[in-house]
C-alpha cells in the first residue's frame, strides 16, 4: 500500500480538493471538449517560399508524353523551381542516383508541372537538370580539365545558358523510311533508360569478374557468354522499345509482339536503319567540348592558340 501513497499519506488519484486544483475546464486545450478549436491563418512566412527562377520549353514540346504526366500552360513556358536543402540532400544518396529515384524525386520538386517523372522521355533530360541547376546555383558552372602540351589543371567557366538555348531548340525526327517502310520511333522513357543502365551496368560487373585469375578457364567462359547473351538481348530490346508502329503500304503496324518479331527475323539492314537513325537522333543532344583561347603564357610553353574542353556532366557533382 505505501507504494501508492504520495508524500503526506494521500493515496494516488485522491488528492485533496483546494481553491488550487478545482477540477473544471482547462483554458486554452483545444482537445477539451466544448472548446472551440483557434482557426490557423495564412503563414505568414509564405511570401518566403520558392518563386520560379527561370521558364523552359521541352524539346519535346510535350510530345512522347503519357496524358496526365505533364501540366503544358498555354504559352508552353514551363516553371523551374530552385532545390531545396532537402533536394540537395537526395542527390548525395548514392543508391538513390544509382535507381533514379533521387533525380525523380527531386525533378517533380522544382517542376511541379511534371507530375511522374519516370515516364519523361529521356530528350528532354538533360533540359530539365540544365534548368534545375540554374534555377538554383546560377547560370556559371566552373569545370575544371587539364591544358594540352604542358598538362596543367586548369577551372574553366562554362554558361549554362547556352547549353538550355541549344537543347531548348532542337527539333527530334521520329521518322525513318527505309526500304519502302515507314518506321515512327519514341525516345526512351527516363524508367526503361534507367532500367537499361541498371540491367548493363550488372553485367559490365560480371565482365570485370571473369578477369578474376583465380577463376577456372572453363568457367570464365561459360560466363563470359552468358553476360554476352544478356548484353546483345539488352541491346536488341531497347531498340524494340523505340518503335512505336511500321508502315508497310496502306497497312499499319503496332503489335508489340509483331515488331518484336519483324525485328528478330528481318535482314540486319533495317536494324542497322533503325539504330543509325536512333544514334543520329542522340548526336544532337549530345554536349559539344568548349572552345577556350590560350593565355600569352600558355603559347610560350606550346599550347595551341585555341583547344577544346571536354565537357561531362555527372549528376555527383553537377548539383554542388
Amino acid at each position: 500500500m505505501a507504494e501508492n501513497m504520495m508524500p503526506g499519506g494521500v493515496p494516488l488519484g485522491e488528492l485533496p480538493i483546494s481553491p488550487h486544483n478545482q477540477p473544471g475546464p482547462q483554458i486554452g486545450n483545444p482537445n477539451q471538449p466544448g472548446n472551440p478549436v483557434p482557426k490557423v491563418g495564412p503563414n505568414p512566412l509564405q511570401k518566403y517560399f520558392r518563386q520560379p527562377k527561370i521558364y523552359i520549353t521541352l524539346p519535346s514540346k510535350g510530345t512522347y508524353w503519357a496524358p496526365g504526366t505533364l501540366e503544358i500552360p498555354e504559352n508552353g513556358e514551363i516553371p523551374v523551381y530552385a532545390m531545396t536543402a532537402k533536394d540537395e540532400m537526395r542527390f548525395k544518396t548514392p543508391d538513390a542516383l544509382m535507381n533514379g529515384q533521387a533525380t525523380v524525386d527531386v525533378i517533380q520538386s522544382c517542376i511541379p508541372s511534371i507530375k511522374n517523372a519516370w515516364l519523361l522521355p529521356i530528350l528532354d533530360l538533360d533540359t530539365i537538370l540544365i534548368a534545375m541547376r540554374i534555377a538554383t546555383y546560377g547560370e556559371r558552372l566552373e569545370i575544371t580539365s587539364k591544358v594540352p602540351v604542358i598538362q596543367e589543371e586548369k577551372a574553366f567557366t562554362l554558361d549554362m545558358r547556352t547549353l538550355l538555348d541549344k537543347f531548348m531548340n532542337i527539333t527530334y525526327e521520329n521518322i525513318l523510311d527505309h526500304e519502302g517502310l515507314q518506321i515512327t520511333i519514341r525516345p526512351l522513357t527516363y524508367a526503361q533508360f534507367t532500367k537499361t543502365a541498371l540491367k548493363s551496368f550488372e553485367e559490365q560487373r560480371i565482365f570485370d569478374a571473369v578477369k578474376d585469375e583465380d577463376m577456372a578457364e572453363d568457367k570464365k567462359i561459360s560466363v563470359f557468354n552468358e553476360a554476352f547473351t544478356k548484353l546483345t538481348s539488352l541491346t536488341i530490346d531497347t531498340v524494340k522499345q523505340s518503335i512505336v508502329q511500321i508502315q508497310v503500304e496502306d497497312q499499319i503496324v503496332t503489335d508489340e509482339n509483331q515488331i518484336s518479331e519483324f525485328i528478330d527475323k528481318a535482314d540486319k539492314n533495317f536494324y542497322n536503319a533503325i539504330t543509325d537513325h536512333v544514334a543520329k537522333e542522340k548526336k544532337k543532344f549530345e554536349t559539344e567540348p568548349m572552345r577556350v583561347e590560350a593565355t600569352d603564357e600558355e603559347l610560350k610553353q606550346g599550347v595551341p592558340k585555341t583547344y577544346d574542353i571536354p565537357i561531362a556532366f555527372d549528376q555527383s557533382n553537377f548539383f554542388v
